[in-house]
């Protein structure tokens, strides 16, 4: 009989190395930029560090700081400006804010600004800010007259009770005639909103610095979730250094591509 044949050992597949998915780095600023940057904040008032993060990483940057939702509050935000967006070309931004348990509230800001270009009277009224905003890779510096108002001020503007200009102070309207596009009435803006907010704000212990936590909710669903803290000028780089340490310990993602809340708003609702 002749030999039988031997059945050839089945082998086992070698296991495939999984390999860690490379997050992209956070945007960092050129040193002309760090510079700039530090010119304007030396004339600021204040200065506010953001982050916004993508709708990935939402849910595990709630976890990893501990976010409970119920402690936020709603707010509803109101743009105001032209159907071809002729403020927002002019660096000018029109709002209206409904806030839940809290004083609404309106604001005329022009962005980018040179602080040195304003009016003295301007820099110091309690109600006028001048503010850096910086994220990840860029920076900008604005000036903003802000106004607390009594409800249902802005409810009734919104529902045409009222006109749009009874929104802001003598000192609010003077400040937008003098930087928006000539013939641009506040009366005569379109209402663009609302968006729904959800806020709140927590001071996490190995951060030693208040966090606020903001999530913009779009009519078509989209969703920016943003966390921020503001700080005196002088303390901005080492406030931003202990940020960053902190959000990557707790394993926030910080090379996010940043998304600004108000250009989304303001072209989603003039293309509606």
């Amino acid at each position: 009989m002749p030999p039988a044949k031997k059945t050839p050992a089945k082998r086992t597949p070698a296991k495939k190395r999984r390999t860690k998915k490379k997050l992209p780095e956070a945007p960092t600023l050129s040193e002309d930029q760090v510079r700039e940057m530090m010119a304007l904040t030396r004339s600021a008032d204040s200065v506010e560090l953001k982050l916004t993060v993508s709708e990935e990483h939402r849910y595990s940057t709630l976890a990893a700081l501990g976010i409970d939702p119920l402690e936020a509050y709603i707010r509803q935000i109101f743009f105001f400006d032209t159907s071809d967006l002729a403020l927002d070309g002019a660096g000018v931004v029109a709002r209206a804010r409904r806030s839940q348990g809290r004083p609404d509230d309106s604001v005329v800001k022009l962005r980018p600004v040179e602080p040195s270009m304003l009016e003295a009277h301007e820099r110091k009224s309690k109600n006028f800010v001048v503010e850096v905003d910086a994220m990840p890779g860029g920076f900008v510096c604005s000036a903003s007259y802000k106004r607390a108002l009594k409800k249902p001020r802005v409810k009734s503007a919104i529902a045409g009770e009222l006109p749009l200009r009874k929104l802001f102070s003598k000192s609010q309207r003077a400040f937008f005639t003098a930087n928006a596009p000539e013939g641009v009435e506040l009366d005569d803006l379109l209402v663009l909103g609302p968006v729904n907010v959800m806020k709140l704000k927590t001071r996490p212990k190995a951060m030693g610095q208040k966090l606020a936590v903001e999530l913009w909710n779009y009519p078509d669903g989209t969703r920016i979730l943003e966390l921020s803290t503001k700080c005196p000028p002088a303390d901005a780089f080492e406030v931003a250094a202990e940020a960053r340490a902190f959000l990557t310990a707790a394993g926030v993602e910080l090379g996010d591509t940043q998304q600004t809340k108000t250009r989304t708003a303001l072209e989603y609702f003039t293309k509606v």
